[in-house]
């Protein structure tokens, strides 16, 4: 791909499939727009992820900071540079916990808090947050008993799964904040772009092999 990259990288990095276990896992500098790095997948495991910013740095390029969709483990994986988790991918985890029309007012409303994520600061998206707890507590709190077990177990597990990932990750939703000077995308949406993008020009040339497709994506990325 040549080496005209810019020594500073803010890396967005992500990964999406071409069908069972081919992923293609990239690494763009949000700064300059070039993908400094792509690999084959099998799956997405924070080892890979690991071992692309350290080939990058072995490259000489200084890693300032990462965005990422917020995988379990990867955030953990970089204790020393910022990590920025993208905030349309905390807007799907939520989704995915309470659907796209929840019917618990509580889940209701916590769905239209974290639909002004996108658009929120940190303060005022964390006060949204803890005044829909103060006001939802009780519930997120209330257990059912298994009549044949007599366990209980929260009744409403979706809704405290969805306010648990937003609670635990809300530091890292807001890095861009924290450190501005560094000009840190909040979203992966340079790397969804062109991932939408590659997938069109496959679609259009279906029945491809494997060793066809990879052919075709390796051009894209040196494009």
């Amino acid at each position: 791909m040549g080496m005209e990259f810019s020594p500073v990288a803010n890396v967005v990095m992500d990964t999406t499939y071409f069908g069972r276990r081919f992923g293609v896992m990239a690494f763009k500098n949000s700064l300059d727009k070039k993908v400094l790095l792509k690999k084959y997948v099998r799956n997405e495991t924070v080892r890979a992820y690991l071992d692309g910013i350290a080939e990058i740095a072995r490259r000489g390029i200084s890693v300032q900071a990462i965005v990422c969709d917020g995988r379990k483990g990867v955030v953990q994986a970089f204790p020393d540079i910022p990590v920025q988790m993208c905030q349309f991918h905390q807007v799907k985890i939520v989704t995915k916990y309470l659907t796209k029309n929840p019917k618990l007012d509580a889940a209701k409303e916590l769905r239209d808090i974290v639909l002004r994520l996108v658009d929120s600061n940190e303060a005022d998206f964390t006060a949204m947050l803890d005044k829909w707890y103060a006001r939802w507590k009780d519930l997120l709190d209330e257990r059912s008993r298994n009549e044949e077990t007599g366990r209980t177990f929260y009744t409403h597990k979706p809704l405290r799964s969805a306010y648990r990932s937003l609670r635990n990750n809300l530091f890292n939703l807001f890095e861009f904040e924290h450190w501005r000077e560094l000009d840190i995308p909040n979203t992966t949406n340079a790397l969804d772009g062109q991932f939408s993008d590659l997938k069109n020009k496959l679609r259009n040339h279906n029945g491809l092999s494997r060793v066809r497709k990879m052919r075709l994506i390796d051009d894209y990325f040196q494009a």
